[in-house]
């Protein structure tokens, strides 16, 4: 007969056999703390906790906004369930995530920014008598009694602070908002009758899901309903072509955060130039106000001084700055909306241009005026606005002496000579994404006639690398570019709303000048 002591010592042979067991890959990233989880213990943290403090449910800007974007997303897709995850964490390393930046469409049609809500879908419903309804499908707080709050490090209170009810949510939105575990049974609703288009590539879970969803209705599935998927992401990113006014006035905020940004640069300068690596006493400089002013940084500063300028996308930003280089900052600040601004500036770093890099600087700036130029003429298509900038670039290397070929040889598509110099894109469309849109076709892109409410940069640029042997050696080792933002006025007028940034060679200098005494 086996007595209570050997009952015991069975059970704690048990228990330690368990311990030792190797646990699997999944589990032992759990294994660097003892999780609680008697009843007792449980029951403890589900107790005790005061009301709530209750805040006020406030209605974003972007709401009023969100029927008409959801309209025109589903237009070509009526009687279409059309599913757009927001996206999941992505593994920075390990057991750490980067921080949490939805999928631009699914931002555009919720309204939510800043590190809103991943993991969740909005469905744009169809229906019989009207447009599309969009449907927001996400993980509202769980109870203070549940094991998630104190035990879960995605979603639980404890660890990443009170999520939204899905009252709140629809408060600030407007959107009929659901929970994220009712989704598979809203989108097997009707499935067979109704179609199924997911955006691909951002959220694998929902994607299998919605591909099962399709297998079972007798629906085209997995790689038979690419095309059809990629109709709409197309869809998505051209309904973005057109800025509405809210976006106006987060671009507009944007930009007017990022000159903070570029004058914190201009105060850093003297200690760039002391520090070993003064490109990042640039890109911190920034850096710090992208993210105290805004969500943080559109894309990744470029701080390139010297020769590094013509490394077009110069990001390791680990070289030292000196007296007497030019520094090129591409920058702009993300706000909380998640629009970005994107703008460069080509600075002296000791205050002055030399009259080499004057002379550089000053034809990309004339470059710049004439893609403006154009860009307020009637009839200008999206193309246009580079030919513009190139006609001057073309011209000016051949004044120096540099092109090989007549301006209007280089121009032609069998030319292109003056591209050495300058290799890339005058133009892009700006937006929620810094390089907006960029799923459009190429005749709502690049062929298109410019209309109101498109928001693009104008970025000429001249880039002398320092082992270029076709050109003179002063010139060698300068790179030059300015970029300013520009939105189409509704009389088909553009404007520069990044004209507050000085970018003249006067004002560049009175600009740093004046930072530098402050």
């Amino acid at each position: 007969m086996e007595t209570m002591n050997d009952t015991t010592n069975t059970q704690s042979a048990q228990e330690n056999k368990a311990e030792e067991a190797p646990a699997s890959m999944a589990q032992r990233g759990e294994g660097r703390s003892r999780r609680p989880s008697s009843d007792a213990f449980r029951a403890f943290m589900g107790s005790g906790w005061g009301p709530r403090i209750q805040t006020e449910m406030k209605r974003s800007g972007a709401a009023d906004y969100l029927p008409e974007r959801a309209e025109a997303a589903g237009e070509p897709f009526k009687g279409e369930r059309l599913v757009i995850p927001a996206g999941t964490y992505k593994v920075r390393s390990n057991d750490c995530d980067y921080r949490f930046r939805a999928y631009s469409a699914f931002a555009h049609l919720s309204g939510l920014g800043g590190e809103r809500e991943p993991d969740s879908v909005l469905v744009l419903e169809p229906r019989e008598d009207g447009p599309h309804e969009p449907v927001l499908y996400f993980r509202p707080r769980a109870s203070r009694s549940s094991q998630e709050f104190y035990s879960d490090a995605t979603y639980g209170e404890f660890w990443v602070g009170a999520r939204p009810s899905l009252e709140e949510v629809s408060a600030e939105t407007g959107l009929r908002c659901e929970h994220i575990d009712t989704l598979r049974d809203a989108l097997s609703k009707d499935a067979g009758l109704i179609n199924l288009r997911i955006v691909r590539g951002v959220d694998a879970n929902v994607e299998a899901m919605v591909n099962e969803v399709r297998t079972q209705a007798g629906l085209k599935a997995g790689d038979d309903a690419r095309e059809a998927d990629e109709k709409l992401e197309e869809r998505l990113s051209e309904i973005r072509l057109r800025k509405d006014p809210f976006e106006i006035a987060e671009l507009q905020r944007a930009v007017d955060v990022t000159y903070q940004g570029f004058t914190d640069i201009l105060k850093a300068l003297p200690r760039a130039v002391g520090h070993h690596r003064g490109e990042r006493v640039i890109e911190g400089a920034f850096g710090a106000v992208a993210r105290e002013e805004g969500n943080g940084l559109g894309y990744d500063t470029i701080a390139a001084s010297g020769n590094h300028a013509n490394t077009l996308h110069w990001i390791d930003n680990d070289g030292p700055v000196n007296e007497g280089d030019l520094v090129l900052v591409d920058a702009g600040v993300e706000v909380d909306s998640l629009y970005t601004a994107d703008i460069t500036r080509t600075l002296p770093v000791n205050g002055k241009f030399t009259e080499v890099q004057a002379r550089v600087y000053q034809a990309v700036l004339d470059a710049c005026e004439a893609a403006l130029a154009r860009a307020n003429e009637p009839g200008t298509r999206f193309k246009d606005v580079h030919d513009a900038a190139m006609q001057v670039i073309a011209t000016r290397l051949r004044e120096w002496g540099l092109l090989p070929v007549t301006v209007e040889e280089s121009l032609s598509a069998e030319g292109q000579q003056h591209r050495r110099w300058m290799p890339h894109g005058t133009s892009h469309h700006l937006g929620l994404d810094v390089h907006d849109c960029a799923q459009a076709r190429r005749e709502m892109y690049q062929e298109a006639l410019l209309e109101p409410g498109m928001a693009f940069t104008i970025e000429p640029g001249l880039y002398f690398r320092a082992d270029d042997e076709l050109i003179p050696e002063e010139f060698r080792g300068i790179g030059v570019r300015i970029e300013d933002d520009v939105i189409v006025n509704e009389d088909g007028s553009v404007t520069r709303i990044s004209e507050n940034i000085p970018r003249t060679i006067e004002d560049v200098e009175a600009w740093i000048a004046a930072a530098q005494q402050s």
